[in-house]
């Protein structure tokens, strides 16, 4: 079972699994494995929708021996990873934990979904559960998108996180102009022509991001290879990629998962390519939430906390527990 929304578009969707036709792909962060829903997408009925429960009685146990990372604990860690960082001469790491929610007794997803759907109308938003793996998310940053008429191709720089009514300082600024960097010197290997916009602020729900949008042509047979070129995105990842990997398996105390891999989507017109972030695996006894940010040699771990607070908040805030 699948239900999501595209980002400015309220039709809720599915795929049929009636046959072999690529639709919905959820690839983790390291690659090593993938979650497919094959079959033509279609919409669903809002009534027979409205007459559907989807508890967390349906999911799977929480068998995995997780325990959350405290916030002295993540504090030290950090530490140890801005040390990594001033050392190296990094621009940025992006370093993440689990929060994990087990204080109910049932969580009505349906409408969970629902208000996680009118919160972030400008995501790519969905709730899935295919009997061993049950997970929720939206997030708006766009890995990729591909016109198959046009073969014109879509990205964008996405970087720094703040509260909406804080201003911008010179961390946030600083940290996103190596994403813009990274992305236009990976397109510039397959296009001599890139539109690229000015930075700008992007809304999402309680917090706000530094984004940049690219704009170029590039031939079909190009195309898995710039994404495997631009994943993982130094938004949850860091420059150079191989160097920030590598410590990111030293620090991190639990394994990414779909947490920063992406999702695609394929339809008659395009293919499209959604970075997973704010987002959540679901168990019948817990809900596993993934938050992370970008470190760079001027970040407070104190703060660093906080904002992966209120990441969480995204999905946390829009369950309905009882």
């Amino acid at each position: 079972m699948i239900y999501f929304k595209l980002p400015f578009d309220e039709r809720l969707l599915s795929v049929d699994q009636k046959n072999n036709k690529s639709a919905v792909n959820f690839h983790s962060y390291n690659g090593l494995s993938t979650i497919s829903f094959n079959g033509d997408i279609f919409e669903i009925d809002p009534i027979k929708f409205k007459n559907t429960s989807i508890t967390n009685e349906e999911l799977t146990e929480n068998t995995a021996n997780y325990t959350a990372e405290s916030k002295e604990e993540y504090c030290n860690t950090l530490q140890q990873v801005i040390a990594v960082i001033k050392e190296n001469d990094l621009p940025k790491l992006v370093y993440s934990r689990r929060k994990i929610f087990t204080d109910f007794t049932t969580i009505d997803y349906k409408e969970s979904f629902k208000n996680l759907c009118e919160t972030y109308p400008n995501a790519f938003r969905y709730l899935f559960n295919d009997g061993e793996n049950a997970w929720m998310g939206a997030f708006s940053e766009v890995l990729g998108k591909f016109n198959k008429g046009t073969h014109e191709f879509e990205t964008m720089a996405l970087a720094g996180t703040l509260p909406v009514a804080e201003e911008w300082s010179e961390k946030e600024i600083e940290e996103q102009k190596p994403v813009t960097n990274y992305i236009y010197n990976i397109l510039k290997n397959y296009s001599n022509q890139i539109e690229q916009s000015e930075t700008y602020d992007h809304i999402s729900g309680n917090i706000k991001h530094l984004r940049t949008d690219f704009k170029t042509a590039i031939k079909p047979e190009d195309l898995d290879r710039i994404i495997k070129d631009l994943h993982p995105t130094p938004a949850v990842c860091g420059i150079p990629k191989d160097f920030c990997n590598e410590n990111i398996r030293k620090y991190e105390k639990y394994p990414r998962e779909l947490y920063a891999g992406y999702i695609t989507i394929e339809t008659e017109e395009s293919i499209l390519y959604f970075v997973n972030l704010r987002c959540a695996r679901l168990y019948k006894n817990a809900v596993h939430l993934f938050v992370g940010g970008g470190i760079t040699a001027q970040s407070n771990p104190e703060k660093e906390w906080i904002e992966t607070e209120l990441k969480s908040e995204a999905v946390l805030k829009n369950l309905v527990i009882y």
